[in-house]
């Protein structure tokens, strides 16, 4: 397990580790941010196993929607301001059900392209049907702070091949 993210843009090795994701988020989704973090761990050395990305060249299609993995990635990558970003409903996996069906990632490289889809266990029912309740009390949101929170521990805590399987690699 790397502690950071390590790209080349123009040239020049840029690494961000989790506590800069989390800066340049904030504190609203660590699980989002985490996950992030390891879905470029995973998918980074699988579309180019010859070294480091370039930054601007990466391309990132996803079924999830949360903030927190959207401002990880535009950090590394700044794909959501030059549009290599994209928020596809359409590569949901609802079979997986509803806790895992949005956590699907496709990284893209060039020539190279990746699919990565969560593990069981990294995602629990509990956070789902709070994050999508419509009406949450102050306590609902409270519950909520404390299950983002430990789904960003639980992720970061396991290597990135535990968490993500990789599919589809082109």
């Amino acid at each position: 397990m790397s502690s950071t993210i390590v790209i080349v843009d123009q040239g020049r090795s840029i690494a961000f580790s989790f506590d800069d994701m989390m800066s340049y988020h904030g504190p609203g989704s660590p699980g989002g941010v985490a996950h992030a973090f390891k879905v470029l761990e995973r998918a980074l050395p699988l579309v180019e196993p010859d070294g480091l990305p370039e930054r601007r060249e990466i391309t990132v299609r996803t079924a999830f929607g949360g903030p927190g993995a959207r401002d990880a990635f535009e950090l590394v990558t700044r794909a959501v301001t030059e549009d290599r970003y994209v928020v596809d409903p359409a590569l949901g996996r609802p079979e997986r059900g509803r806790t895992l069906e949005r956590f699907v990632f496709r990284l893209g490289y060039r020539d190279r392209a990746v699919t990565l889809v969560v593990r069981e266990g990294y995602v629990t029912d509990e956070f789902i049907e709070l994050a999508r309740k419509e009406r949450r009390t102050a306590d609902d949101d409270d519950r909520l702070a404390v299950l983002k929170r430990e789904m960003a521990d639980h992720v970061m805590s396991a290597p990135a091949i535990d968490v993500y399987d990789a599919t589809d690699v082109s």
